[in-house]
């Protein structure tokens, strides 16, 4: 596959869109800020390819209708409503046969299930603690494991619905945190034996048997942080409560098992591209899978995959030729930028 400059459309949802529509600061953690979208167009047209923004689902929806068309699409949307919120865009593209970077449907709406996500791991053989998915506080009152428990959201993001309050020590006041969590995001709650030990972030590139480690970082909070969660409040605030350590297999032979488990679990799932997985240890030091994000983040300074690139010495341009360079195995092999795609320029 060359590497010849190509037409690439840009899907994403604007925080400050949603923002100016009276939602929440917590109601739009996932979407993206302007700069990251400044800085993927920037880093795209660097490397030699054409631009054209066309927004969130919605406006994808009536760019196609009018007959525009791309030779690749990158896709960052999170979109807004659902469990297949993630899914929207990419199975648009996929009906009028446009590429584009990143998963597909179906593991777009499988990894954003965190409960479902863990059923796969969990029957591929690839470690994962203990955990069940209530629907009810009384569901959560027979929760067949032993505390202390960590509980989250289903299908959230970036920390949303996570704090200190998210590990309970005690059997009793499960149902009852549960109601909580139930109440504010009226969607199940994933409950799991909470993990004591160290937590990592592992970025991956490139997609099944092409996949590789790009890095990881140990997860390290300050004092100051809200303590033993990489919370939500945590997150946004990470330049003055985190501290991100890159690790090494060769220093370090735990890394060598986090970083198997974390490939293990990308191919497994089918993820492509890029993307970042979620690993913490037991009690008695053992790497867990904790969940995957196939949609990462991609602030060139503020999100994790790029931080962990930049740890690595990748910089933000290198890191964005990675990912299209791997999407770029999906283009029609004999397929030319097409004459149809540069009849409709943006409006």
């Amino acid at each position: 596959m060359d590497h010849r400059p190509i037409r690439i459309g840009l899907t994403y949802d604007l925080r400050s869109d949603y923002l100016a529509q009276g939602y929440s600061e917590e109601e739009t953690a996932e979407f993206d800020r302007d700069e990251t979208i400044d800085g993927i167009e920037s880093a795209l047209r660097r490397l030699g390819h054409t631009t054209d923004r066309i927004g969130h689902v919605r406006r994808l929806v009536e760019r196609l209708a009018a007959g525009h068309r791309w030779d690749l699409v990158f896709n960052i949307a999170e979109g807004l409503t659902g469990i297949g919120r993630e899914a929207q865009v990419p199975a648009l593209l996929d009906a009028y046969g446009i590429p584009y970077t990143f998963s597909d449907p179906l593991v777009m709406s499988l990894t954003l299930h965190k409960g479902l996500t863990k059923r796969v791991i969990r029957d591929a053989g690839i470690p994962t603690c203990a955990f069940v998915t209530v629907a009810s506080p009384e569901e959560a009152s027979g929760v067949g494991f032993a505390p202390p428990y960590f509980i989250k959201p289903v299908a959230e993001g970036t920390g949303k619905g996570i704090s200190a309050r998210s590990i309970v020590r005690r059997r009793r006041d499960l149902p009852e945190a549960c109601a909580r969590l139930l109440q504010a995001y009226r969607q199940p709650v994933l409950v799991e034996r909470f993990l004591p030990g160290r937590e990592f972030t592992v970025g991956v590139t490139g997609t099944g048997d092409s996949a590789q480690v790009l890095g990881t970082m140990e997860v390290l909070l300050l004092p100051s942080a809200e303590p033993g969660v990489y919370s939500y409040h945590n997150k946004e605030n990470f330049e003055q409560l985190v501290r991100y350590r890159r690790m090494r297999p060769e220093e370090d032979p735990l890394i060598a098992a986090v970083e198997d488990i974390a490939l293990r679990a990308w191919r497994t799932l089918g993820c492509r591209d890029a993307g970042r997985l979620d690993l913490r240890c037991d009690a008695k030091g053992r790497p867990q899978f904790m969940e995957v994000n196939p949609l990462a983040g991609l602030h060139p300074e503020h999100s994790d995959l790029p931080i962990i690139a930049s740890l690595v010495g990748v910089s933000f341009d290198r890191l964005v030729a990675r990912i299209i360079s791997s999407a770029a195995q999906r283009l029609p092999v004999s397929a030319a930028p097409s004459d149809h795609a540069h009849r409709h320029r943006p409006q």
